[in-house]
């Protein structure tokens, strides 16, 4: 038998085993180099491009060597087609000036595609906690989905009323337990003041949890108390807020009255505008962290100081 004779058998056999569905399937899943014009961003993302010092240098990567790793898109129906997982290399290659992208292109619900681009997400170094809760809540929507139940509001207690079989799925596959994933999802309940905090380390989980159960309205006011009394609801009194809006009698003179009271280790502060360190500091790098490179800076210029002095 012949070589060619040998390849056509071998077509002929691969055709039988197979459908025309599965072989245009093969020859989608190859490496193509699409228009970046042609790529449309995830809908509803959570996960912010930054333009930092990671995204120049993964920029200049791009412009010299390519991009390394494909993305992965899904072709939409009115032509072009979606990124899924890649947003950052597609910002790079714009940057970079390129044309074109690197992809893999793949048939995809938009359920299999949402549960694709929060895993890819959530394996990034910094994932601010805003990014998490929206990330968590779409992909737990999506597997109900996949499994035939209705996605419901969770508005139980921490601990409750997610599923269980879900909620294990979901933890056996993401970097945080199933209670910490819960708090997360609570979070996207808050007002987007009250989230940035959150997300800037000025305001920890639990209390921050406790708040997403308060009415919109309700956390506005709060968050005006917080901006007049420059303070920070402690998880106490987090609880004593949740409880009087529970109980329907939360209004502007409580929520000033329970921001009022001393907390039992609070200290006086010394206060520097968040604005003023943001560029020495990755976003979503803890408070304690912060504070404790802003203590080591200051010790190490009082020793140039004293060695200064001393000459």
């Amino acid at each position: 038998m012949t070589k060619n004779n040998a390849a056509s058998l071998l077509t002929s056999i691969d055709e039988l085993f197979t459908t025309e569905q599965e072989r245009e399937q093969a020859k989608r899943e190859a490496v193509q180099e699409l228009p970046l014009a042609e790529i449309a961003d995830f809908p509803n993302q959570p996960f912010k491009v930054r333009m930092d010092e990671s995204m120049t240098d993964l920029a200049e990567s791009v412009r010299q060597y390519g991009v390394l790793v494909p993305a992965l898109v899904r072709p939409m129906p009115e032509g072009g087609y979606q990124m899924v997982a890649g947003h950052r290399r597609k910002m790079a290659s714009e940057l970079a000036g390129k044309q074109t992208l690197a992809c893999l292109v793949r048939e995809l619900t938009d359920d299999e595609a949402t549960i694709i681009m929060v895993d890819s997400n959530l394996q990034r170094e910094q994932v601010l906690p805003s990014e998490k809760a929206f990330a968590y809540k779409m992909k737990l929507d999506a597997m109900k989905r996949q499994a035939g139940r209705p996605s419901k509001n969770n508005s139980a207690p921490v601990g409750q009323n997610l599923g269980v079989t879900s909620r294990e799925i979901l933890a056996s596959k993401s970097p945080d337990s199933d209670s910490q994933i819960q708090r997360f999802i609570r979070l996207t309940n808050l007002i987007p003041e009250l989230l940035d905090m959150v997300d800037e380390g000025r305001m920890a989980m639990r209390p921050a949890v406790e708040l997403s159960y308060l009415a919109s309205d309700e956390q506005q006011t709060l968050w005006e108390t917080m901006q007049s009394e420059e303070c920070t609801p402690s998880h106490v009194q987090a609880i004593k807020l949740r409880k009087f809006a529970d109980e329907g009698r939360l209004n502007a003179d409580v929520v000033l009255s329970i921001m009022q009271e001393e907390k039992p280790n609070q200290k006086e502060q010394f206060k520097i505008p968040r604005e003023r360190i943001n560029k020495y500091f990755a976003p979503g790098t803890p408070q304690q962290k912060i504070e404790e490179t802003i203590i080591k800076a200051l010790e190490l210029y009082r020793r140039r100081q004293r060695d200064r002095e001393a000459r």
